[in-house]
């Protein structure tokens, strides 16, 4: 990023400038178009950005609570702006606009001179007017420092309050709850997502929130924040004379268009607020634009979402750019969400507001799932609203303005009841827009594939921007591929690699009905026929090594991964069973289950990092990792370790990582259940348990959730009554939260069900699928896993539940025993003439620039490393 300071002289006298004022989501889009076109070539293009950072995803800030760091979030690709000469400036934002000059002047008193001004200064929250909103422990919700300071208040008190029960407002209730406080939402309007879903839609949304255990108070407001006598909150009365008492308030009641700087320079705004563009997203200066949620468009509308802001970008780009511009005449405000873990959607017509409209109605109270769709007299599909169930969002939401393949009655049933052929690709026409952040529609997509040569949705991905803006479209635009190449001719390959033509879930069930123990068998049996009699490949190899693991016991393999041919399939990790790290060196984690350690263990592991010179750290995971290990170290350190007791953590495996706890109710005053014993026991039973990708798991003994249940793969929750069972979450760079399984369950329950659903996973999740991920994928979804773990749909609980006992009676520390195996341990040898083992037949000679290698990252003690007689240790 580079900057300069011009003088401001006048225009003419300078080359053409494009000054972009704010690089929020829409500024960065805005200068990749400019790009695109060509003018960042030609032209200098400076941006005055607020923030003290570049553009970060504002759709999935809330990712940053689950430990998503503000580079995960960054939307600028490495090198954008120095490759495209761009100028940005961070923390200095634009006060002053003097049209006449055609000058900005910024807070640090910069005069920067333009051709061209596009203004995309965004929105800011709305706070309302209520006597003690200045008080300490009131918040917005809009950027990372905004999370920062939630984050750091939550901190220290036990009671939330959200003012706002739309999207926004119900991920910051969403946050609040995630960091154990108990979460109040006070919505004005009669239900929550007002603007989004009907009455039925809001119904359904309550009571799954509020099963979730936040307290919402809809048809209300705030009048007045009470504080105590040092100045910070501890209360808000409401409208009704109500009062809740609160120790953190944040406002999530709106946006206001930031048009200050626009309004103070004589530019034409908006009654209401807004910066008035036309069709092209000029203001009333013609060297002048506005795009996203500072201007107000020609429809009279300030458009709160990013797809529309994305398209006004491109449209002031072309203008800028001296092109025909696309006019911007309205968008689409359809919107596909999960929130606090339930799906949300609206689209087209979603209040029913054509004259003399017809609604179509499906409603499972049980479940949490309402269904509407808006149909026209003629037939035509004109809206509707998903709670609780949006998977045929994505097929619906393209279909709106046109009569549906199907009858309505059968489009808004669950997946399991409506006729298979009731939607599908073939039934979107080629100018429905799939992708509606980028507006891409199916012709597009199919063009990609037919007439460009694209093979695969990577490919298509690239090639028309489809599926890279909110994701919802993904789906989608792979049925749309796949139909695609179907339809020309080409053989959609859904095996796992070019060894197999199975995929994993089928490969699963060959090994197991056949009893297959070996990699060997496996390949020369039913591998395609060219790769047969051959090595493999590094795809296949640890997923099929995982398989056999995963069912060891039950097949009558052995279940050490180092155990025979088993060790040859193995990643760099599970070859050494430990975890490789940047510099070369490896980490050890030894488990503690639950978190719970004694004195004595902690210090076995302080004299270990103190005696081999290991970095330690103290995990999300409650466990303590040691790095910086040479692989002919990691033995002696576990033989160490193994005599304290400990175990191997699998912190390097594809298999149970860690279950999370808080204290529980051993400790806790508002814990109802043992969490940490309940810890214990579940990471027990499940250690060494392989599977298609990593699991972690946690067990809150509360609602205040304290152990972040709801981000795990699986996660438990107690009550009142029992526990309340999670699955599918993911904590990281795609935050999911869990699905409710089933409630109230007795500790028998509660492991049976756990036992059904891992296995159930292990056995039809693809390869390096998380459960977050198979969950989406799997038909039927949520449904169908419930179906088959707790109603045994399939009959095969029984056969599920026995595979996890064979396990866990077969479960053996892969250390303790690699440790007892001297053919095992041979393969623990560093480097030919690592520390400790000088080689005296090898030496360094200096020639030209090339010196000894430095190796001084690696040191640590002198030890001995076993090697195999008449091996050479490389």
């Amino acid at each position: 990023m580079t900057e300069r300071s011009p003088s401001p002289v006048p225009p003419e006298e300078t080359e053409e400038t494009v000054v972009v004022v704010g690089h929020g989501m829409v500024g960065q889009r805005l200068l990749e178009e400019l790009a695109q076109r060509g003018v960042t070539a030609r032209a200098r293009v400076v941006v005055l950005a607020e923030e003290p950072r570049p553009a970060y995803d504002r759709v999935h800030l809330t990712s940053w609570f689950s430990g998503t760091g503000a580079e995960e979030l960054s939307l600028v690709p490495d090198g954008f702006l120095e490759r495209h000469g761009i100028e940005l400036s961070l923390g200095d934002p634009a006060v002053a606009l003097d049209r006449a000059a055609r000058t900005v002047t910024t807070r640090s008193g910069r005069v920067v001179p333009y051709t061209t001004l596009v203004l995309a200064t965004g929105s800011s929250p709305f706070v309302p007017p209520m006597p003690g909103r200045e008080a300490d422990g009131c918040f917005v919700y809009r950027t990372i420092e905004d999370l920062e300071a939630i984050r750091d208040h939550a901190g220290r008190v036990r009671t939330g309050l959200v003012v706002g029960g739309g999207l926004l407002g119900l991920e910051a209730a969403g946050a609040l709850r995630d960091l154990g406080l108990t979460t109040h939402i006070v919505e004005f309007h009669p239900r929550l997502m007002a603007l989004q879903v009907d009455e039925g839609g809001g119904n359904a949304l309550r009571r799954t929130v509020e099963e979730l255990g936040l307290l919402v108070h809809t048809g209300v407001g705030g009048q007045e924040i009470t504080t105590d006598g040092r100045g910070a909150v501890n209360g808000m009365v409401l409208s009704d004379g109500s009062t809740v008492a609160t120790d953190l308030v944040i406002f999530s009641a709106g946006i206001r268009p930031r048009d200050e700087l626009a309004r103070a320079a004589g530019l034409r705004v908006g009654e209401r607020g807004g910066i008035a563009v036309d069709e092209r997203c000029v203001t009333s200066d013609p060297n002048v634009l506005a795009v996203g949620e500072c201007a107000l468009a020609s429809d009279g509308t300030v458009y709160g979402l990013v797809a529309p802001g994305y398209e006004m970008a491109a449209t002031a780009a072309d203008v800028v750019a001296g092109r025909a511009a696309t006019p911007f005449t309205g968008a689409d405000t359809s919107t596909k969400l999960k929130l606090l873990g339930v799906d949300v959607a609206s689209f087209g017509d979603a209040h029913g507001r054509t004259e003399n409209c017809l609604d179509v109605v499906y409603a499972d109270s049980r479940a949490g799932v309402y269904k509407k769709l808006v149909i026209g007299q003629d037939g035509t599909l004109l809206g509707g609203v998903l709670v609780g169930d949006a998977d045929s969002y994505g097929l619906l939401r393209p279909l709106t303005g046109s009569v549906p393949p199907a009858a309505p009655e059968q489009l808004v049933l669950p997946a399991g009841l409506a006729p298979a052929a009731a939607l599908g690709p073939a039934s979107l026409p080629d100018a429905a827009v799939v992708c509606s952040c980028h507006n891409v529609t199916k012709g597009a997509i199919v063009a990609a594939v037919t007439e460009d040569g694209r093979t695969s949705v990577p490919e298509v991905k690239k090639c028309t921007r489809a599926g890279t803006g909110c994701g919802s479209c993904v789906k989608v635009l792979g049925q749309l591929v796949n139909a695609a190449l179907e339809a020309g001719g080409i053989a959609v390959d859904n095996g796992l690699c070019g060894c197999f033509a199975h995929t994993r879930q089928e490969l699963f069930e060959i090994v197991a009905s056949l009893r297959i123990t070996s990699y060997r068998e496996l390949l020369d049996g039913h591998g395609r026929a060219e790769a047969r009699g051959g090595d493999g490949c590094e795809v296949c190899k640890p997923a099929v090594g995982s398989i056999i693991a995963s069912l060891a016991p039950s097949i009558g393999a052995d279940n050490h991964v180092l155990a025979g041919e088993q060790a040859a399939l193995q990643d760099t990790n599970d070859h050494f069973l430990a975890n490789l790290q940047k510099n070369g060196s490896y980490s050890i984690v030894p488990r503690i289950p639950g978190g719970e350690i004694s004195p004595e263990k902690l210090i076995v592991i302080g004299e270990v990092a103190r005696d081999f010179n290991l970095y330690t750290k103290i995990t999300g995971g409650q466990r303590i990792d040691m790095f910086g290990a040479r692989v002919d170290q990691l033995p002696l350190i576990w033989a160490r370790l193994v005599e304290a007791g400990f175990e191997s953590g699998h912190a390097y495996g594809k298999a149970l990582r860690t279950v999370k706890s808080c204290v529980g109710s051993t400790w806790c005053r508002y814990g109802v259940q043992d969490s940490v014993r309940m810890a214990i026991d579940l990471e027990l039973r499940y250690r060494g348990l392989r599977s298609p990708h990593k699991l972690k798991s946690a067990v809150s003994g509360c609602a205040r959730e304290c152990a972040e249940a709801m981000s795990k793969d699986f996660g438990i929750i107690a009550t009142a009554n029992g526990w309340n069972l999670h699955v599918g979450g993911n904590g990281g760079a795609t935050p999911r939260h869990a699905d409710l399984l089933a409630q109230d369950l007795s500790d028998a329950e509660l492991v049976r069900l756990i036992d059904r659903f891992l296995m159930f996973y292990i056995r039809t999740a693809d390869r390096l699928e998380r459960t977050s991920v198979w969950l989406e994928r799997i038909g039927g979804g949520l449904d169908h896993v419930r179906d088959v773990v707790v109603h045994d749909s399939l009959g095969i609980c029984d056969e599920l539940e026995a595979q996890m006992a064979a396990h866990v009676a077969n479960y053996r520390d892969e250390w303790a025993e690699t440790l007892d195996d001297p053919e095992k341990l041979a393969r623990f040898v560093s480097f030919v003439n690592a520390p400790g083992t000088p080689d005296p037949s090898v030496r360094f000679v200096e020639e030209r620039d090339q010196h000894k290698p430095d190796l001084t990252v690696l040191a640590g003690p002198t030890l001995p490393v076993r090697t195999l007689e008449g091996s050479n240790p490389s």
